[in-house]
């Protein structure tokens, strides 16, 4: 049987200047998602429906529920801790213009 075994990252922090780049990543993580499912042949409908190929959740990031929202923000989240948790140091070398 399965049995998770993701990296502790309990005692990692984030800095809070790392806000906007978990939505930033939270933002594309849901892009992403969406963009596999599209060329999958899903599209979006009022429920999920795994044999019609429909989703509530196939809209813009900023059309989601805040539920949703906050699964992709705890991807990011996680993913940035993990990073720091490895050793790396994660800073912004110019300035870009959000997407």
């Amino acid at each position: 049987m399965y049995t998770p075994n993701p990296k502790d990252t309990s005692g990692i922090e984030l800095d809070s200047s790392l806000t906007e780049l978990t939505e930033m990543i939270a933002r594309n993580v849901h892009e992403v998602w969406a963009k596999s499912r599209i060329e999958d042949g899903w599209t979006y409908g009022g429920k999920r429906d795994d044999i019609h190929k429909t989703s509530p959740c196939i809209v813009p990031y900023d059309e989601l529920p805040e539920s949703e929202k906050e699964y992709d923000r705890n991807t990011a989240i996680e993913t940035l801790k993990l990073v720091i948790s490895l050793g790396y140091r994660i800073e912004k070398t110019k300035e870009e213009q959000a997407p």
